[in-house]
């Protein structure tokens, strides 16, 4: 089965995350962690900025941002949330292994 997951964001940090990496830099960093531990999967990594969504999915997650739904980066695999704001490796691998079954 195929993975894909999606960062959303935007360049401007949202307020509560000054101290926290970009919605880019989270997705770079998600891809190397998640590439080391998945070496075998085939996984998709796209990044959205939520001011120029490019599908109707990400025009749906690009809209609860920005109505304050959610916080960015927002972490989604396959359609599903798995991450928001500060997202956690475990929470995301876990929904990966899970994919598998």
């Amino acid at each position: 089965m195929s993975i894909k997951i999606t960062v959303y964001g935007a360049e401007e940090k949202c307020a509560s995350c000054i101290h926290l990496p970009t919605a880019i830099e989270t997705k770079e960093w998600l891809e190397a962690a998640i590439s080391r531990k998945f070496p075998d999967r085939s996984i998709e990594f796209v990044y959205c900025d939520i001011e120029q969504p490019n599908s109707e999915e990400e025009k749906m997650f690009s809209e609860k941002i920005l109505e304050d739904e959610y916080f960015y980066p927002l972490v989604v695999l396959n359609g599903k949330v798995v991450g928001e704001g500060n997202p956690k490796l475990t929470t995301i691998y876990q929904a990966i292994e899970e994919e598998d079954a």
